[in-house]
């Protein structure tokens, strides 16, 4: 029997050379075979405190665990939310390493700047959808509105009269309103704000007779001196039964926006699923789905190709939204 041959010196540069000219010869489980090997960077566009920062922090602690290397919480607060998008979209390598927190802001982003951005459907590796923020329209409990209808009857006999603050203009609660106002036939006027936490004081002092903004309002109403008309839901909320849905008041917008991770275009699948894995065990257990209670926020997992799907039927959605509100902020 004859031994195997040899393989001379050149023999062996020639096999080398081949691998290196066709990396797709090599396996992609053997790529993240050693995945993660350091520290994995998880970028939140949102200041430190508030309840997004709060469910990440929450979240990255157990992938951490799980993954084997800490998850690093880099907030990055400004520009709407969008900062941590334009990172990934521009700066960021596609080896996993960093990470961040798409939501619908990213995906509207585009359509009110003149600057080149992103196209949200393809510019971005989904790895998973995680939860949302519930949000509602909320009044004082000494307002003359006790319920959805006598507000909307109250606007069109008077258009234009009743002030409702958000946290923004072209943020989801006031796409969220103006596509509602639009259906109910009333005219509203915007009052944009910083944050839930100047929408809830403007609120309280009687600067707006009405706010549409996330769940910073919640321990108002839990005390008596606010009153929910409708949240941004399909379903009722388990801490609020008695408030309605825009659904059951006629209004199938999509309930709560789902958010959740991406990196870098181009990331390598094997890669992705590694760290979706990791996420998703974070993400169902009990002390992730603790945080998850303490703000008011439901379970929307998807893995990152629903998640990616989601987003491309939703792009048109935002962009007829904001083709229709006329809004643009100069320079990006």
């Amino acid at each position: 029997m004859r031994e195997p041959a040899i393989p001379s010196r050149r023999g062996l540069l020639g096999l080398a050379a081949t691998a290196l000219a066709a990396p797709s010869l090599v396996p992609s489980l053997g790529r993240a075979a050693g995945f993660p090997e350091r520290p994995i960077r998880l970028i939140v566009p949102w200041a430190p405190g508030g309840s997004t920062d709060g469910q990440m922090r929450a979240l990255a602690e157990i992938a951490g665990r799980e993954l084997g290397q800490p998850v690093i919480i880099e907030n990055r607060p400004g520009a709407r939310g969008t900062l941590g998008a334009a990172m990934l979209h521009s700066q960021a390598r596609p080896d996993g390493y960093t990470i961040g927190q798409i939501h619908s802001g990213v995906l509207s982003h585009p359509f009110m700047t003149r600057s080149a951005t992103w196209d949200a459907a393809t510019d971005f590796t989904y790895i998973l959808a995680i939860t949302g923020y519930l949000s509602g329209l909320v009044v004082r409990s000494d307002a003359p509105w006790q319920d959805w209808k006598s507000l909307m009857d109250h606007m069109r006999a008077n258009p234009g009269q009743v002030s409702v603050g958000t946290s923004g203009v072209g943020g989801l609660s006031h796409l969220v309103m103006a596509q509602v106002m639009e259906r109910e036939g009333t005219q509203w006027l915007h009052v944009p704000y910083r944050g839930v936490a100047e929408t809830t004081t403007a609120l309280l002092s009687g600067q707006v007779d009405a706010i549409a903004d996330s769940s910073g309002w919640a321990p108002h109403v839990d005390a008596g001196r606010m009153r929910i008309l409708a949240i941004w839901s399909n379903d009722r909320a388990k801490r609020f039964p008695d408030a309605p849905t825009i659904k059951e008041l006629g209004h199938d917008i999509g309930g709560i926006a789902p958010y959740g991770l991406a990196g870098p275009k181009g990331m390598d699948p094997a890669v992705v699923k590694v760290l979706h894995d990791a996420f998703k065990k974070a993400v169902f257990d009990p002390a992730h789905q603790a945080m998850l209670a303490r703000f008011d926020m439901p379970t929307l997992y998807m893995t990152g190709e629903d998640f990616q799907k989601w987003v491309a039927a939703r792009i048109p959605v935002e962009r007829d939204l904001i083709k229709r509100l006329g809004i643009s902020f100069e320079g990006g």
